[in-house]
């Protein structure tokens, strides 16, 4: 059974940083490919950011170009979200997911999903 589990949510003023984590279990992190989404309050859950399997190769939604950074380290079955520069906007719930089929980075199917934590951006 895989597991993920995030970490490292927060309240943080507008222009501050964090760093989400998502440990992986059950399975080496080396088989998926990574993903973080969120989802706002009354709002759909978005694509945020993506990191291959192997290669490390990143993609990025338009609006965390810049300030958001994804990362993993296949040693610690951890992936990584640097979230820079932050802005009310990007409060939320943020969610990491595993992609046990290497999809293309435009899709948002995953196979497995951690429970969240949540970001709160203040003004």
């Amino acid at each position: 059974q895989v597991q993920l589990v995030e970490s490292g949510g927060g309240l943080v003023q507008a222009g501050g940083s964090l760093r989400l984590s998502c440990s992986v279990s059950g399975r080496p992190l080396s088989t998926y490919k990574m993903g973080w989404f969120r989802q706002a309050p009354g709002k759909e859950r978005e694509f945020v950011a993506a990191i291959s399997r192997s290669f490390g190769s990143t993609y990025y939604t338009n609006s965390v170009k810049g300030r958001f950074t994804i990362s993993r380290d296949n040693a610690k079955n951890t992936v990584y979200l640097q979230m820079n520069s932050l802005q009310p906007e990007d409060t939320a719930v943020y969610y990491c997911a595993a992609d046990a089929r290497s999809r293309a980075f435009e899709s948002s199917m995953y196979d497995y999903w951690g429970q969240g934590t949540q970001v709160t951006v203040s003004s």
